[in-house]
């Protein structure tokens, strides 16, 4: 009698239209509007729609904040397919969860706080310090609205093991807390400014999205108090 080892399913994220759209979207963006228009035909697009504080704060493009979230690096095709499969993964499940509406609100309004975040420190920074370096460096990504669905991630499904660098189990609230470490270590590191990657805007995306886990949790409990009574 011939062995059959028993196969292994592997469980793969839902792909509901929101996040289908939203990857659709960001990839058209990159593609025809950064790669093609701009690294080709020389259209200024991140010049105008990139997010830099101060343009924000001083020039009043307050369209910026919201704008970046659909911009990527040109050059590193690594930051749109990372940041495309972590909307894919982590967003799945939410958007399942809360449906179409209440997820686009959250992934658009996280996106938003980040940027804010980001551009209230950097002003900051260029207040006391006097160094002029962070207001005019351009910042582009989802990575801002990421880092708020990984904390609701954390936050709902905080029991769900999942791999660290693909390899180590653990629940999600201890993956979504190690990240947080990591982003202010790093942050702490290369400076408010510093480096190449955005990580006042990683943790502006962490502390938007506690701030909007909270405000649901205590307003859905509002809602069930008054049925209750």
């Amino acid at each position: 009698m011939n062995y059959r080892p028993p196969q292994v399913q592997m469980a793969m994220p839902p792909f509901p239209p929101v996040v289908k759209w939203l990857m659709i979207v960001s990839v058209s963006v990159w593609f025809i509007g950064q790669v093609l228009l701009e690294g080709f035909l020389g259209f200024p697009l991140s010049e105008y729609f990139s997010l830099q504080p101060g343009r924000v704060i001083f020039d009043f493009q307050i369209w910026q904040p919201l704008t970046y979230i659909f911009l990527h690096s040109q050059s590193q095709i690594t930051h749109i397919l990372f940041n495309m499969l972590m909307l894919w993964f982590m967003g799945g499940e939410l958007e399942q969860r809360w449906g179409g509406k209440k997820f686009l609100l959250f992934y658009i309004v996280n996106g938003i706080g980040a940027a804010i975040v980001y551009c209230l420190g950097v002003g900051l920074y260029a207040y006391f310090t006097g160094s002029q370096k962070g207001l005019l460096v351009p910042v582009v990504g989802a990575s801002g609205s990421l880092f708020a669905l990984m904390l609701a991630y954390g936050w709902l499904f905080g029991d769900r093991v999942i791999y660290f660098f693909m390899m180590f189990p653990m629940k999600a609230r201890y993956f979504v807390m190690i990240l947080a470490f990591i982003q202010f270590a790093s942050l702490m590191s290369s400076g408010v400014v510093g480096g190449e990657v955005a990580y006042l805007a990683h943790l502006g995306g962490l502390i938007s999205g506690a701030i909007y886990m909270l405000v649901w949790s205590f307003l859905v409990k509002l809602e069930l108090d008054k049925r209750a009574k």
